[in-house]
């Protein structure tokens, strides 16, 4: 998913992302948390918006967004996001320089996909 969205970001002219482990294992405990609650929102029962989830993990940013994803494939989960002006506006946006993604097997759509972004 990572290499889909840099694609996305050089078809677009803008810089690619570099992947991040910290922000992959909070981004895989919100995917986890979206299935085990079952609910789809930027807002977490347990950690709360995205923000307050990167801060209570320690990570530091300038500027931060979440895309959200349910789909039995990445592919289609990808194409999505793409298909979503906000979710578009996430992987495009040339102030976000990392990315984690956390996918987690289960819930409705078969897969959970979280994609955090900060810069």
């Amino acid at each position: 998913m990572w290499e889909l969205v840099n694609a996305e970001r050089a078809k677009a002219g803008v810089p690619p992302v570099e992947f991040d482990e910290g922000l992959a294992e909070v981004a895989c405990l919100k995917s986890a948390d979206l299935i085990t609650h079952n609910y789809f929102s930027h807002h977490s029962p347990t950690y709360g918006d995205p923000f307050v989830m990167l801060k209570s993990f320690g990570i530091t940013y300038n500027y931060a967004g979440e895309n959200l994803a349910g789909s039995p494939t990445v592919e289609i989960a990808h194409q999505n996001l793409m298909a979503s002006p906000g979710h578009r506006k996430n992987i495009l946006n040339p102030n976000f320089t990392h990315l984690g993604i956390g996918i987690v097997k289960g819930g409705p759509y078969g897969q959970m996909f979280t994609q955090l972004f900060t810069g």
